[in-house]
């Protein structure tokens, strides 16, 4: 259906040879809301991932972009798994929190310090997103954010591969980001986290009385004053972008 080679024994066989190897810390990749998937085909997918117990899981929606080959061929089942994804993302929570797993972060799990000899076990490369540092991004349609620039590599393979045919760099859009920016993004990306984001520095991104607001709706937890920390309650986590975008100035 996703059009990939591997099909699931491919995977299994991959994660043998990576424990062969005494690998210690494997993380898996699981997409749902594939057209003619189930949500009893979601939980057998589940089961599958967690049969080969990995340190990290992390599970993404099914994202088809308009105008694609793929989005013309499946639009009417897309939709129809649209309007099952929010019950899809409530039973991966439900399904690896009951397993074990942190749900450190929106779309990603992984198993808690005390069941693996202390060792923090959240992708550095994905907390590096949320707590807005910088990163470097190769390739073609790769996106680095770099002393308060974000830099996107054209996606375009034909542009790409004759920008370096001819020995030139390949063609790429730079953005400035300016602290409002910086800081509006920073809210935005530190609360899919499970731990509560300082607010100093932050506080002018942040639309208070919607903070309270929130907060008697049981969607968001206030820690300290006059600023201190938030968090997302379980509940607002659930709701995730559409709460955060609210509490933005």
């Amino acid at each position: 259906m996703l059009d990939r080679r591997a099909g699931p024994d491919d995977v299994r066989r991959a994660v043998y040879a990576l424990r062969d190897a005494k690998f210690d810390n494997v993380s898996l990749d699981l997409i749902y809301g594939i057209p003619g998937q189930s949500a009893a085909d979601l939980d057998a997918d589940l089961s599958d991932a967690l049969a080969l117990e990995p340190e990290h899981v992390s599970c993404y929606e099914l994202e088809a972009k308009p105008g694609t080959r793929f989005t013309h061929a499946h639009g009417a089942e897309l939709a129809r798994q649209a309007e099952a994804m929010e019950s899809y993302f409530e039973g991966v929570v439900a399904r690896l929190t009951a397993a074990g797993y942190r749900w450190y972060e929106t779309a990603n799990f992984c198993r808690p310090a005390g069941l693996a000899d202390g060792r923090d076990l959240r992708s550095r490369h994905n907390l590096a997103y949320w707590r807005g540092r910088e990163y470097l991004g190769l390739g073609i349609g790769a996106v680095s954010t770099i002393d308060g620039r974000r830099l996107r590599v054209t996606p375009r393979l034909g542009a790409y591969l004759a920008a370096l045919a001819g020995g030139e760099k390949p063609p790429r859009e730079v953005e400035e980001l300016s602290q409002e920016v910086r800081r509006s993004e920073r809210v935005l990306l530190g609360l899919r986290l499970d731990e509560p984001l300082e607010l100093a520095g932050l506080e002018t991104a942040v639309d208070w009385p919607a903070v309270d607001r929130l907060e008697r709706l049981g969607l968001v937890r206030r820690d300290g004053e006059p600023a201190g920390a938030l968090a997302l309650t379980r509940r607002g986590r659930f709701l995730g972008g559409g709460v955060t975008a609210d509490l933005l100035a």
